[in-house]
């Protein structure tokens, strides 16, 4: 009885560690501010949104070695609620964004893949450290209703949620259309 008590104590601890370790304790603050226009390369998916990184590694392995093309940025913009939809008709469009991208790099790319230009607007932004995949996890369990939250106190409405991640900084952006 006793070495199980150990165990369960043990696997307690566990995860405590990897929670605090993962960004479970970071406190999400969400601002205002204004994002630049970005050119994305992308595929739209529907379905489960746990497929999206299967796809953003899909998108940058093909820049990468086809087009020799190294993006530091995965995006994936989801247009639906999972509480609201079934899982089987969620959207999102899924992809890399690409750094300063020429009109010749653009007409090339457009010939094999879909771009498109997302434009500048203001956002309602909030940041989640990368450490390692749990983040991406306790990610959405903390930024999400923190953006939930300040939307409502705000009066701003729905808009799709977009996710970036920055991978050379390691962290993950969160941000939705300032829409009112």
């Amino acid at each position: 009885m006793i070495i199980v008590l150990i165990l369960i104590c043990v696997l307690i601890l566990l995860v405590i560690v990897c929670y605090v370790y993962y960004g479970g304790l970071n406190t999400v603050i969400c601002r205002v501010e204004n994002q630049k226009e970005e050119v994305i390369v992308y595929e739209p998916i529907i379905g489960d949104y746990k497929k999206t990184s299967k796809y953003t590694n899909k998108i940058y392995y093909e820049l990468l070695e086809k087009e020799k093309i190294e993006t530091t940025r995965g995006i994936a913009i989801f247009y639906d609620n999972p509480r609201q939809t079934d899982k089987s008709k969620l959207r999102s469009d899924v992809g890399c964004i690409l750094n300063n991208p020429d009109h010749a790099t653009l007409a090339k790319l457009s010939a094999n893949y879909l771009v498109k230009t997302l434009p500048g607007n203001s956002f309602i932004t909030t940041e989640f450290p990368i450490k390692g995949s749990l983040s991406f996890i306790i990610g959405v369990i903390k930024a999400y209703p923190a953006l939930t939250k300040y939307c409502q106190k705000e009066g701003i409405k729905e808009s799709p949620i977009t996710e970036i991640y920055d991978i050379p900084n390691k962290k993950i952006i969160y941000r939705k259309e300032v829409v009112r």
